[in-house]
């Protein structure tokens, strides 16, 4: 069963990747309804598998590995805690913002965000890209036993 939950967060955070990677290329593209969609697809995809991350990663902590008396005692561990919170808040400026193209898309218009939001969005979504690089660094140590206290 473990290897099975290893490898659903596995997935999920892959998946997690590949959302906020389309999200980087997309901000970068000019705004039409189709591009806005795809956003808000990839946004949607992103908190999906952001949610799944979280709690197949919780599982795991508490059932499926070693326990969570050896991971709150790994500072890589706490770590990348701390990141995927800071992933998460700086999501929600992004999700905020895509969802509110919602009317706009309903009516067939492309949305028309005020001026330098999307490159605001975009900056925004390269933080949350280099935060997960560091997260990713911190789950390697962890993987190896390294910042046990």
């Amino acid at each position: 069963m473990s290897s099975l939950f290893a490898f659903l967060h596995h997935v999920a955070a892959f998946t997690l990747l590949a959302a906020l990677a389309v999200e980087f290329t997309l901000t970068k593209e000019a705004l039409t309804a189709s591009i806005a969609r795809k956003l808000l697809t990839a946004d949607m995809i992103f908190g999906a598998s952001a949610g799944a991350v979280l709690i197949i990663g919780l599982l795991r902590v508490f059932l499926f590995e070693k326990g969570a008396a050896f991971y709150f005692t790994n500072i890589p561990f706490l770590i990348k805690l701390a990141l995927f919170a800071v992933i998460g808040i700086l999501s929600i400026r992004p999700t905020k913002e895509f969802l509110s193209w919602r009317a706009a898309l309903k009516s067939g218009q492309a949305p028309s965000p005020a001026a330098g939001t999307m490159q605001q969005l975009h900056g925004i979504i390269k933080m949350e890209l280099m935060a997960a690089g560091a997260l990713i660094f911190c789950a390697a140590l962890m993987a190896r036993g390294v910042g046990s206290l």
